[in-house]
């Protein structure tokens, strides 16, 4: 008997990774075209140049260490979409590029490709950008007005945007320690400063929805890490008016629906997940409290992505019929458990 051995993501129906992959860029469109409508055309261009370019890194770094090329799978294309997405509406053009080249070729490529990354790549690659050009990554651009006489082409050639600029919503709240000059509808829709894909909370639950109707993503991971940033919020803050602005506002949806739900860096399991989901959420509620920090989701997702292994090895299901063991920390050895 043959058996055929593949690295993950391992699929249980009919679906290919392309399948996959191409289903989740259709789930981004939503976003993409409201990042246009909202900031104009510049984030498209981002998102063209950031996307050429992971998949020019996958390309060639295939050819100059001479493996099969895997630019076809369209998880580059996934991976330069989300990175666009993630970064603020109008950026130095070469940050998209260094981001995919390092999303790409050291955090895919370097541990093996699809499937065997540590993290997801786009946000990981989030965070070296926001490190290395945190003046560019942190300058928010407020919505294009189009009743001003302004139009979609607006923020092309221009070299200073210092009467343009415009705090994020979570950044507000923080410097104002109240959440009574958000407007929840201008959150929903995405008329607010922020990156360019994750402003608008409406195109990614649409996306998001056709996620799930495809099977694509589990659910209960952004459900369970939406939740978590909503309740504790309002705990901590002890006030349920923080609920829906913390979760409308920041990269929340787009990490949690998008990237949270990576197949290779999420654990398997009904237990797991929920550890996972948690995790994610009480982590982006601390960074975002406690630390200097409006926002905490690429950050948490981040370490969860790591802490993956080590809740798929110790929070597992039971096979049927085995006798489930315990560690015993005191005598460091492992007894049955009775």
């Amino acid at each position: 008997m043959a058996y055929t051995v593949s690295q993950s993501p391992h699929f249980k129906n009919s679906a290919t990774t392309q399948r996959i992959m191409l289903d989740v860029i259709i789930a981004l469109i939503p976003a993409l075209i409201a990042s246009v409508l909202i900031f104009g055309f510049f984030p498209l261009v981002v998102a063209i140049v950031s996307i050429a370019s992971a998949v020019f890194s996958e390309w060639f770094y295939n050819f100059i260490t001479k493996k099969p090329q895997t630019t076809s799978d369209l998880s580059a294309v996934v991976t330069g979409l989300l990175l666009a997405l993630n970064l603020p509406p109008v950026v130095p053009l070469y940050i998209p590029v260094i981001g995919s080249i390092f999303a790409i070729m050291v955090v895919k490529m370097l541990f093996g490709g699809l499937g065997k990354n540590f993290a997801n790549p786009a946000i990981t690659a989030r965070i070296f950008v926001m490190l290395a050009w945190t003046a560019a990554m942190t300058t928010w651009i407020k919505p294009i007005d189009l009743s001003d006489g302004a139009n979609l082409f607006s923020y092309f050639g221009m070299s200073n945007y210092d009467g343009l600029t415009s705090a994020t919503p979570l950044a507000i709240i923080k410097s104002e320690g109240s959440v009574a000059s958000i407007n929840l509808l201008d959150l929903f829709l995405g008329t607010t400063g922020g990156s360019a894909g994750e402003v608008s909370a409406l195109a990614l639950l649409i996306g998001g929805v056709y996620l799930i109707v495809r099977r694509v993503i589990d659910y209960k991971i952004p459900l369970i890490y939406i939740l978590t940033v909503g309740f504790l919020t309002s705990l901590i803050e002890l006030d349920i008016a923080y609920f829906l602005p913390s979760i409308l506002s920041g990269g929340l949806m787009l990490g949690a629906i998008f990237m949270a739900t990576d197949y290779s860096t999420s654990p398997n399991g009904f237990w797991g997940v929920i550890v996972y989901a948690l995790g994610l959420g009480i982590l982006t509620v601390l960074i975002r409290k406690f630390s200097n920090m409006p926002e905490g989701v690429s950050f948490a997702i981040l370490i969860m992505n790591i802490v993956t292994p080590l809740i798929d090895k110790y929070i597992y299901p039971r096979p049927f019929g085995a006798v489930r063991k315990k560690l015993n920390f005191k005598k460091n050895k492992e007894v049955k458990a009775e």
